[in-house]
């Protein structure tokens, strides 16, 4: 039971920095997001709704063409990361206290941040062990599939997503292209860490509660 606690604490915590991280890039979304950011902020524009919204919503489009291609990578995280990261989202964005673009050196300052906070937030979820991301998900599909590697399937898909981001007016920029080279060592060295630092706590739990 204390092993699940642990878990879930995990994997909330890190849902809540990825949520934390990609509103604040939100705010300065004229120096570039992330391709699936960029497509939810350009649906966000076009359609209305919210961005987090915009996140559920694609998120349950990928959880279902995995889920008819292959249900083995979907399961109850796949569920809550697609309902709570959108939700987290707008309610980081509703609070008002994310700091506004300044259009200034600092601006690059606060995207650094959101960088660092998602990459993290993201080998904090995965250590959990709890799931994969639809996204996450839908990229196992797509290998699977086509018979590309991971990585290969990975860069096809968000070419896509970027293409279809750019065409409606989504913010691609920059710093968009840089967002992978920055943002995977973070979440490796992060995933790392973290799934240290649960196996770890989950011993002293056990040594603690061991019979004498």
């Amino acid at each position: 039971m204390r092993e699940k606690v642990v878990q879930y604490a995990f994997f909330f915590s890190g849902l809540l920095c990825i949520a934390f991280g990609n509103a604040i890039a939100v705010k300065v979304k004229f120096l570039g997001l992330n391709p699936w950011e960029a497509l939810n902020v350009g649906l966000y524009q076009q359609l209305g709704l919210s961005i987090g919204s915009w996140s559920i919503l694609t998120g349950l489009l990928l959880m279902g063409v995995a889920w008819f291609v292959n249900r083995k990578y979907i399961n109850i995280g796949t569920l809550l990361n697609t309902l709570l990261i959108g939700s987290f989202i707008d309610f980081f964005l509703w609070t008002g206290l994310l700091p506004e673009a300044t259009h200034t050196y600092l601006d690059f300052a606060y995207l650094a941040v959101a960088i660092v906070l998602a990459g993290m937030g993201g080998g904090l979820y995965v250590s959990g062990g709890i799931g994969a991301g639809p996204k996450d998900g839908f990229m196992l599909t797509v290998a699977e599939m086509t018979k590309l590697s991971v990585s290969r399937a990975r860069i096809a898909v968000e070419c896509v997503v970027l293409v279809i981001s750019y065409l409606i007016g989504g913010p691609v920029f920059i710093v968009t292209f840089f967002y992978t080279f920055i943002q995977s060592p973070i979440f490796q060295v992060s995933l790392k860490f973290f799934s240290r630092a649960r196996v770890g706590l989950s011993r002293r739990w056990q040594a603690r509660n061991a019979p004498a």
